[in-house]
């Protein structure tokens, strides 16, 4: 199909966006607060802790099994041990607002392909308020983003 190859308009299109988020000042720190994240071994060693933890914690809630007190405040600890890294905050923060981009620009290509059209401000309000496709995967996490789409 002509859409798909290399040198059709859509794929130029596409590479031009994705040159732009790859050159945007904002996405670029962003990247470099990754970058500082992944590269500090401290850092990732208490999110992957704190993030093991936590599933374990939530697997032995849904199991039906009671949480201990000490349970809750060793993690409790660890958590805001980690939030107090500013390398590992820096990292959720950065990666909450990467999620919430490839998200907002996802369901504007998707909105696009399904309505023939580029979607408004309406259109997509309807579907992060809980339309059809849209759910109500939580705009609240990014609430700067409304321009872009939402947040998440």
């Amino acid at each position: 199909m002509n859409l798909l190859e290399d040198d059709s308009t859509v794929m130029g299109k596409t590479r031009d966006l994705c040159e732009t988020i790859a050159n945007d000042s904002d996405y670029r720190d962003l990247f470099r607060k990754v970058e500082k994240f992944l590269g500090d071994d401290e850092a990732r060693l208490s999110y992957q802790s704190v993030h093991e933890s936590g599933q374990a914690l939530n697997q032995k809630q849904q199991s039906g099994l009671q949480l201990s007190e000490s349970e809750i405040a060793e993690f409790e600890g660890a958590r805001s041990e980690l939030l107090n890294n500013p390398i590992a905050s820096d990292f959720m923060q950065a990666q909450q607002t990467l999620e919430a981009l490839q998200s907002s620009v996802s369901r504007m290509v998707g909105m696009t392909l399904e309505l023939g059209r580029v979607p408004t401000p309406e259109d997509i309000a309807q579907a992060t308020g809980g339309g059809c496709c849209g759910g109500g995967g939580g705009g609240e996490a990014e609430g700067g983003e409304a321009e872009s789409g939402g947040g998440g």
